[in-house]
């Protein structure tokens, strides 16, 4: 059975029993993966840890690592641009 059938039955228990009809399937799905996010986030301050940005801090890390560079401190790369390097 699938998510339709089984709303289906609901919504014909529900019409039988005189209580409102069940919401249809998927739609509080963007509210749940909201939901998770936000407690994510929470369970991240309350450790101590950084609320945001870990995603793109891990993304900045694995590109410079495979890169070479081990980010902006490298040898023949000036804070300055290219033309300062030389």
């Amino acid at each position: 059975m699938d998510a339709i059938q089984q709303h289906m039955i609901d919504s014909c228990r529900a019409a039988q029993r005189g209580e409102p009809a069940p919401p249809l399937p998927g739609r509080h799905d963007w509210a749940v993966v909201r939901e998770a996010r936000d407690r994510a986030r929470f369970d991240a301050v309350i450790a101590g840890r950084p609320a945001r940005g870990l995603r793109w801090a891990a993304l900045r890390s694995l590109i410079a690592r495979s890169r070479g560079t081990g980010g902006c401190g490298a040898p023949g790369h000036s804070p300055a641009g290219p033309a300062e390097s030389r």
